[in-house]
């Protein structure tokens, strides 16, 4: 299942006018406006920085993986994300999200609140290696986003996040049934078009396994369980 929607297609039409550069990101990370005003984060994958530890691939796709198996399970988290064509060749652009300056994203990620909790259970199915409190975008107490999947989806256990506060904690029937749906609806074909079929494998493997479980994991004693630096 691939969902499209007029928001998606606006994404993909028109030419990028490139405005400014987000300086603080590792690989390179352009804001962008589309034609129609809206602005978007343009990350070339002729831009990013080869990592030994995830050799297969791009960082784009595994942005736009990240997004659709997001958006399969109805969470909202990952912002929307599409894989076109840009000023500096291919890549991942992702909507701009707006966030409230007043709010605290530490007090808010180390938080009991319910998008803090789904955002935690995505990483869990992600395997997201860097879940720091800058990939947490607030936009109002009741809308958060995350951003920087770009390290996500390997076929080996490195979960590495700052929201461990759910950890051992009993999945709810709702999220019992959004990891139920996942298998039957995610059309594997495409995702096999942004990462391996060993990737694909472990994705499916993480999402049984916790429902298995029935709970959210503990930290991986032989792996570092917080990014660094956090933020």
């Amino acid at each position: 299942m691939v969902i499209e929607d007029s928001n998606l297609a606006e994404l993909r039409a028109g030419e990028l006018e490139v405005i400014g550069r987000l300086v603080d990101a590792s690989n390179a990370s352009l804001l962008c406006l589309l034609p129609s005003g809206k602005q978007v984060v343009y990350k070339p994958i002729a831009g990013e920085r080869p990592l030994w530890d995830f050799p297969d691939g791009n960082l784009a796709s595994r942005e736009v993986a990240a997004f659709y198996i997001d958006q399969v399970a109805g969470f909202g988290i990952v912002p929307r994300t599409v894989m076109r064509d840009g000023p500096f060749g291919p890549g991942a652009v992702q909507e701009w999200i707006d966030i409230d300056p007043e709010i605290d994203v530490v007090s808010m990620a180390s938080s009991d609140n319910t998008e803090i909790r789904i955002m935690s259970l995505l990483d869990c199915i992600l395997n997201n290696t860097d879940r720091k409190f800058g990939h947490i975008l607030i936009k109002s107490i009741d809308e958060l986003y995350g951003c920087d999947h770009g390290v996500t989806l390997h076929s080996e256990p490195k979960l590495r996040t700052v929201l461990w506060q759910f950890a051992g904690q009993a999945l709810t029937d709702s999220e019992i049934e959004a990891l139920s749906k996942l298998p039957k609806f995610m059309d594997l074909p495409y995702l096999q078009t942004l990462i391996t079929s060993e990737e694909i494998t472990a994705l499916l493997l993480r999402i049984d396994l916790l429902l298995e479980s029935g709970c959210f994991p503990d930290p991986n004693p032989n792996w570092p369980p917080v990014p660094w630096p956090p933020y």
